[in-house]
């Protein structure tokens, strides 16, 4: 058996300074994606960099590829400004000096260019500002690299789920983020970095295993994003065992599961709804399970996913049962046990051994 996820869309007025102002950083990074996603030259990055402006309001900005700037806009070249684009470059981290921020963009852990932010003063809040504009850009590059790139069968079954990271997802949690910039930066500053951690986790080079220690880290960031936007309607409970934090496992796997578990099994649901991550040990395997109590699912819609039908808009759940018999074999497929009304519980064993490769 197995399930499918829906999304539920919601409207908000926008009615209020703060309303405009997080429909404004939304638009902008929404009308950035895109040209992002179409290529890193000079004639895409010109017509980013008019939304890099509006995103971080300074007199300079800049878009720069490893051979030198690929679109400029603003006053004079900073003096400081070829030393430091040399240094984020070469480092792979953000650089500052008193008028001028550079954060280097990259994808799969390789430096490819920097964003450049300049004006009469570099903040600290310019940097921080500066250095997530960057990540957010560099996922959208690699989300071009991904579609241009896939060579083997697991790599492009595990770059086509991450491309299913849900628009909509992204612009209900930069919603979030926003609502709480005036109300409470601080909680603005933090959701923002686990945003950042997040993506950069869902989007940067990994190869094909990770732990589920670093796997559950992502959850949690994820988690807390949605936390942010549904707040005490979401309930998550974590059962994990110390003792398989560091069993290896196929890169996104676990992760899948609870975004399917909150977006279609608690997203539409009444009222306060409650995921369940769970990981034991259990002699030679490492059992994971991921339950929620929301809506259920057909057992017919379940089947269609798991067989990769491309009438089912959710690869998801087919691309982790997929992947789980590739690698340990076809007696290795996800369990799932659901009906409508009754939630979803969905079920992964993993060999404690460490795979070919996974080391």
């Amino acid at each position: 058996m197995d399930r499918w996820r829906l999304r539920a869309r919601r409207r908000r007025p926008l009615g209020t300074v703060e309303e405009a102002a997080t429909y404004e950083t939304l638009h902008a990074a929404s009308l950035m994606a895109p040209m992002l996603r179409q290529g890193f030259d000079p004639e895409h990055a010109t017509q980013a960099l008019t939304h890099v402006r509006t995103l971080l309001g300074t007199p300079t900005v800049a878009i720069l590829d490893i051979s030198g700037p690929l679109a400029w806009d603003g006053p004079e070249h900073p003096n400081e400004a070829d030393k430091l684009v040399a240094a984020a470059l070469s480092s792979g981290s953000t650089q500052a000096s008193r008028s001028a921020v550079v954060a280097p963009l990259a994808v799969d852990g390789r430096v490819v260019g920097a964003l450049l932010a300049a004006g009469d003063e570099a903040s600290a809040t310019l940097v921080r500002a500066t250095s997530e504009v960057a990540l957010w850009m560099s996922s959208q590059l690699e989300l071009a690299d991904l579609e241009m790139s896939r060579t083997s069968l697991i790599s492009a079954e595990l770059r086509a789920l991450r491309a299913q990271i849900s628009p909509h997802f992204i612009y209900n949690c930069l919603g979030a983020i926003a609502s709480f910039v005036r109300t409470d930066p601080e909680r603005a500053r933090e959701l923002l970095l686990e945003f950042a951690e997040y993506t950069r986790y869902s989007f940067r080079e990994h190869g094909q295993y990770t732990t589920l220690a670093e796997e559950l880290r992502s959850i949690e960031r994820y988690l807390v994003l949605e936390k942010a936007r549904f707040g005490d309607r979401l309930r998550v409970v974590m059962r994990i065992a110390p003792e398989v934090l560091s069993v290896r496992l196929p890169f996104l796997t676990v992760q899948p599961l609870v975004e399917n578990a909150v977006r279609h099994g608690l997203e539409r649901k009444p009222g306060t709804g409650t995921v369940t991550v769970e990981a034991l040990d259990e002699g030679p395997d490492c059992v994971i399970t991921v339950e929620d109590d929301g809506v259920g699912v057909e057992p017919d819609t379940v089947r269609a996913a798991l067989a990769g039908s491309s009438s089912s808009p959710s690869v998801g759940l087919g691309n982790v049962d997929e992947r789980m018999r590739t690698t340990y074999g076809d007696d290795r497929g996800i369990v799932v046990e659901t009906a409508p009304g009754l939630g979803t519980r969905v079920t992964v064993r993993v060999p404690k051994f460490a795979p070919d490769g996974a080391d």
